[in-house]
């Protein structure tokens, strides 16, 4: 009888695991998915035929493993054959078999998009990550950029040792004055916590190799170089210039996924809460799930992988918990996130031309609304909106499940963020023609909390040794997509191998990106 495999969570790493399984072992996958949507964090919401990006989703990696993953489901669309990717030290071009095709003639294709992200501030754009050039400076103004950069040199000259927090890794990189500019107050609009009181390991796993230094030269180089290349494997992930994206949004990636699971034998389960993992000695055997009606079933495994929330996964299993580790769970903390949807005759703000602006996202820095980040769908794809005339942009919040913005109702939540954008002169209420609003809980895993005794609770769970955890809530790191299916890929070959230990799972981050870009 053919071994099974229980996955909890249709996300990113859990299908990657599925399918994994499916094309390279004759274990069987059954994927078990709390909520009614493929793909989670990374699924594609459709309103009305306007599809929204929860988060916003670049398909970019420096992990050829990953890439060729992709390019393995969706290809990418005709006109870009001068692309091409570094495969160990190897150029090649990306071809698949057969012409590439035409998004206008097929959905399952890749788009190629140029990225750009900015800053708003002061009620002005400035280019993220910040470029130092004459017309930044100019918006800055001389004394604030004086500052900036006498603030900048002293830093260099005499940076923090032993950087515990988030607010002294930025200072170090950027200089006091900088931080504070453009980065202190977006960064606790998306914890809702100061940035001394989260832990420096988040800047770590997020923007580790980026500095005014690297930014400087980025610039430099993309200024004189005219090579085209989709690996930009010498850039730091902040700094990418185009990334590739699935004409129908990153669920559309997913959902394709897990037709094929299913098509390979494989089982996906909606809409079904795993309530309690039985376990016996150091292995876990099986789990009880109940659905939507309130009906329960069991199903046994003999391996299982989780990306559920790692604090719901303890008090889940059926053993006794060590107190300190029921303890670190407890403490863990969550930033929940709600995506406000808005179809709108045009923005008030344009480029040069009096033309729509090109952000893919736009960072609110102004400390007078509660706002975080802007997404423009027609500029992540155009497929995305219903009536290409029309603007269709998300705005992001940040918040804890339960408290004041978090409670109020669709309608008070769609006035409120038509007010705080016409506030700041990014459209005007009037011209909203419709709107939606998703709530998306424990969507960012925190860095502070009890988080730095997590080791404990990583130490308990790993003993299981048939129990995986992977993904961004599996592991309580906050991954990218592509790390995401890095550890359920690296959890598989293990179980191939016939590792025991789970070390390489948990060394999947950007450290491990930068050294193998590095090879």
């Amino acid at each position: 009888m053919a071994k099974q495999a229980i996955i909890i969570g249709a996300g990113p790493a859990g299908l990657t695991a599925a399918y994994e399984l499916l094309t390279r072992t004759d274990i069987v996958p059954i994927v078990i998915e709390k909520s009614p949507y493929i793909g989670g964090i990374s699924r594609t919401a459709n309103y009305k035929g306007n599809r929204m990006d929860i988060g916003g989703h670049r398909f970019f990696s420096k992990s050829d493993r990953v890439m060729e993953w992709w390019f393995q489901h969706m290809p990418i669309e005709a006109g870009h054959e001068e692309l091409s990717l570094t495969y160990q030290n190897q150029q090649r071009q990306v071809r698949g078999d057969g012409p590439r095709p035409d998004p206008e003639q097929t959905d399952e294709v890749m788009l190629v998009r140029q990225r750009r992200s900015r800053i708003y501030f002061l009620r002005r754009f400035f280019d993220y990550p910040i470029k130092l050039t004459g017309d930044t400076l100019g918006k800055l103004g001389l004394k604030r950029s004086a500052k900036i950069g006498v603030s900048y040199v002293g830093t260099r000259l005499r940076p923090i040792k032993d950087e515990k927090n988030l607010e002294q890794f930025f200072i170090n990189r950027f200089g006091r004055e900088l931080y504070g500019t453009f980065f202190k107050s977006y960064t606790e609009k998306v914890w809702g916590v100061p940035c001394d009181k989260i832990s420096a390991e988040w800047g770590a796993q997020r923007i580790k190799g980026l500095s005014i230094t690297k930014a400087i030269g980025h610039f430099l180089r993309q200024t004189f170089s005219s090579k085209t290349s989709l690996a930009q494997k010498e850039t730091e992930t902040s700094l990418i210039e185009q990334f590739l994206y699935p004409k129908l949004g990153p669920g559309q990636m997913w959902e394709l996924v897990a037709e094929k699971v299913k098509s390979l034998g494989g089982t996906i389960v909606m809409d079904a809460d795993v309530i309690r993992l039985h376990t016996e000695g150091a292995r876990v055997v099986g789990v009880a799930v109940q659905d939507g009606e309130g009906y329960l079933q069991e199903f046994k495994g003999d391996y299982f992988f989780s990306t559920m929330p790692v604090q719901e996964l303890v008090k889940k299993l059926d053993c006794p918990v060590p107190p300190n580790v029921r303890q670190v769970s407890d403490g863990l903390q969550y930033r929940d996130f709600i995506t406000v949807g808005l179809l709108v005759d045009k923005l008030r703000v344009t480029d040069r031309n009096g033309k729509m602006i090109d952000d893919n996202w736009i960072y609110v820095q102004e400390p007078d609304v509660t706002v975080g980040r802007l997404q423009i769908f027609n500029n992540w794809s155009p497929y995305l909106v219903q009536d290409r005339t029309k603007t269709w942009i998300g705005a992001e919040y940040f918040c804890y499940e339960g408290d004041e913005l978090w409670k109020k109702s669709d309608e008070e939540m769609l006035k409120y963020c038509a007010s705080e954008l016409e506030r700041i002169g990014i459209v005007d209420a009037r011209a909203v023609l419709d709107g939606t609003v998703i709530h998306v809980p424990k969507t960012y895993p925190a860095y502070f909390g009890s988080y730095d005794r997590f080791h404990e609770i990583r130490e308990w769970i790993d003993r299981f040794d048939n129990l995986f955890l992977v993904g961004r809530n599996g592991m309580h790191k906050y991954n990218n997509q592509d790390h995401s299916m890095l550890t359920a890929m690296t959890a598989v070959d293990n179980i191939i191998t016939g590792r025991k230990d789970k070390e390489n799972i948990w060394a999947v981050n950007t450290e491990m990106e930068y050294h193998e870009s590095k090879k």
